[in-house]
């Protein structure tokens, strides 16, 4: 049990190449965290109000009965 103890230290200071490029470009160009901000607020951080309405549900046509009537097939059809 003491071994997976210190993996799990070990994993918990692992920082990938990918985090740590961010995680200093953004240390470098603070004006980009305001615009992920305003980027993110085009797409998702709306109130239910200001979101487009879903289109209205449109009801499937009447059917006669007779449109899905089939026949089975003659043996010379086969």
């Amino acid at each position: 049990m003491g071994a997976a103890r210190g993996e799990d230290l070990t994993m918990a200071q692992y920082e990938s190449d990918i985090t740590k490029f961010m995680r200093q470009f953004l240390e470098k160009h603070p004006e980009e965290v305001e615009s992920q901000k305003t980027g993110r607020a085009v797409w998702w951080d709306k109130t239910p109000d200001a979101r487009t309405p879903p289109p209205p549900a449109r009801h499937a046509p009447k059917s006669g009965g007779a449109e899905y009537t089939f026949q089975p097939l003659t043996d010379s059809e086969k």
